[in-house]
């Protein structure tokens, strides 16, 4: 037997005083009932509960956006030529970034080498490392 147990064992309360150890009624019923009644107050300090909160928007109208990174390929290039999925002409390489789903170019990153990049969009940042390296972005 636990040691509080056996401690309060013989005693008329156990230690809960008279009508407070019987079922879930001093604390207004077990879990979250009555939280839109007698536990109202606990529940709106703690933000909005009931009711639907904010909206969503039309699915016909979010275009999720699959971009990447100029870190991402350069670390791939190589495999792309070997795959062919890019090919190189002369010291400048041209990938179809739209061909492998990809719709948006961003800057994290360098280029290292001249890329002629076929790509929906791009960032500035993106476009600014690209023509440093001597490439270039086609929009389409």
């Amino acid at each position: 037997m636990p040691r509080r147990k056996a401690m309060m064992t013989g005693s008329r309360t156990r230690g809960r005083g008279h009508k407070k150890g019987r079922g879930a009624g001093l604390r207004g019923g077990r879990g979250n009932a009555g939280c839109h009644k007698t536990k109202r107050i606990m529940y709106e300090r703690s933000g909005r509960v009931w009711g639907s909160h904010g909206f969503k928007r039309p699915q016909t109208t979010v275009s999720a956006n699959n971009a990447i990174n100029l870190k991402t390929i350069e670390e791939n290039v190589a495999i792309w030529v070997s795959k062919g999925m890019a090919t190189k002409k002369g010291k400048t390489i041209l990938i179809n970034l739209k061909e492998m789903g990809y719709n948006k170019l961003l800057g994290t990153g360098s280029a290292s080498q001249a890329y002629k990049l076929t790509v929906d969009a791009a960032s500035a940042k993106a476009v600014e490392k690209t023509m440093a390296a001597g490439g270039e972005i086609i929009h389409g």
